[in-house]
């Protein structure tokens, strides 16, 4: 499913008030995975919430190697006043080196699928300022909205955030072994128009592929 626009949600989520949301909700769910059914709240190695399922038939012994597939946007990112095309493909290029670097070290990267080998895909499904203390919402760039209520609290600091989906597939079988939905904090932002850097997210990227390299096996 892909991100209606509300005029005073982001991503879905409902404005409500209360303390800003630590894992992805339902609502917000890109559709890269296709089924999110399974998915259950767990911590990832480093103590964040995280939203994770790993199939019972999954046994990290008995994959070889990894066919990496690059980070994409899903759906496709558009530069807004507060993030440029430049930044896009910087947060993009940082994330898919850091991770590649990261699973590499896990298991062998191989480019023919085979037996014994697993695909891992990856998608950027949003990038977000959040205020923080209440469910007030920004997204960058999928959803793109700026509610009319942000007017009132322009000033307000926000959290920078970054939303990833990730599975792990059987390479001979396409069968879905691991499913992974994370959102990770950056930076604190000034207010609600100041840019989202690479910079203000890479906290948060970094903690992402940490986490990617202490993966629990099976």
């Amino acid at each position: 499913m892909r991100f209606p626009l509300y005029a005073s949600v982001l991503t879905l989520a409902i404005l409500a008030a209360g303390c800003t949301s630590h894992v992805t909700n339902q609502q917000q769910y890109s559709g890269f995975l296709g089924d999110y059914s399974e998915l259950k709240a767990t911590e990832s190695p480093s103590g964040k919430p995280t939203l994770r399922w790993i199939s019972p038939d999954y046994h990290d012994a008995d994959y070889k190697g990894v066919v990496y597939t690059p980070v994409v946007y899903y759906p496709a990112a558009h530069p807004t006043a507060r993030i440029d095309q430049q930044t896009l493909d910087a947060i993009r290029s940082y994330t898919d080196t850091q991770l590649k670097h990261a699973i590499s070290q896990r298991k062998p990267l191989v480019t023919q699928k085979g037996p014994h080998t697993l695909v891992v895909k990856t998608a950027i499904t949003a990038v977000s300022a959040e205020n923080e203390g209440v469910q007030f919402y920004e997204v960058v760039p999928i959803a793109a909205v700026v509610a009319s209520t942000m007017a009132a609290t322009g000033h307000r600091t926000q959290n920078s955030a970054l939303f990833l989906e990730m599975e792990a597939l059987d390479a001979q079988t396409g069968k879905p072994l691991i499913k992974v939905v994370r959102k990770a904090f950056g930076k604190n932002l000034p207010n609600n128009s100041a840019p989202i850097t690479l910079n203000d997210l890479r906290p948060g990227i970094d903690e992402m592929v940490r986490d990617a390299l202490t993966f629990p096996a099976q």
